[in-house]
């Protein structure tokens, strides 16, 4: 089985979608998907990349097909716990190193489960610390402690560290796939990573 690697930051709604699609994907294939937190800022900056909001803004059309494309991605995947998140673009540094805290203790599942769904599918302002420990507290996380350990060097440390690995490895945005040593960048190249899955089970 090859090893397939999904590269994450809870900021980019493509991501989710593709969080939402790869369960799937893993009972078709016998795969498992592993998650690797980066910090989508950190990726941009070391590339010189932008979001889509800053790099489509003033661009007649092109917003507005890929509105229509999530909305086709949604319908066609039957998603419907996905929601625009009005305080988007949302700062997720203190959610993606949390991300890293929650691999330390053991939930990271849950944790970006629980972190994704306030983010797309009952969406809040996860940038206000505030809002984030509320969060947490009501998806039964232990926030206080994850809120300790993201202010510690190890965590920042290995954030950074697989943000860079990651850009070494040939990333620019999120989400980006790899299937061993080849990648795939956007949602819509999933059918590829299955196929790419399936040609080298």
């Amino acid at each position: 089985m090859p090893k397939v690697e999904f590269l994450f930051d809870f900021g980019s709604p493509n991501a989710y979608l593709s969080h939402l699609v790869i369960p799937r994907i893993e009972k078709r294939t016998g795969a498992t998907f592993v998650y690797l937190p980066v910090l989508l800022g950190g990726v941009f900056k070391l590339t010189n990349n932008r979001s889509p909001a800053e790099s489509n803004a003033g661009i007649k059309n092109k917003p507005e097909y890929q509105r229509l494309e999530t909305e086709r991605f949604v319908r066609q995947h039957g998603i419907t716990r996905y929601q625009h998140n009005p305080f988007f673009p949302v700062n997720t540094l203190m959610i993606m190193r949390g991300a890293v805290a929650a691999q330390q203790l053991g939930i990271f599942e849950r944790y970006v489960d629980e972190v994704y769904r306030h983010m797309w599918a009952e969406p809040k302002k996860l940038d206000d610390p505030a809002v984030l420990r509320a969060a947490l507290l009501e998806s039964d996380l232990p926030a206080d402690r994850l809120f300790e350990l993201v202010q510690t060097a190890p965590v920042k440390e290995a954030l950074m560290a697989e943000t860079q690995r990651a850009v070494d490895r040939g990333t620019f945005g999120s989400p980006t796939f790899f299937v061993d040593d080849d990648i795939y960048f956007g949602k819509d190249r999933l059918r590829d990573v299955e196929e790419a899955i399936v040609a080298k089970r």
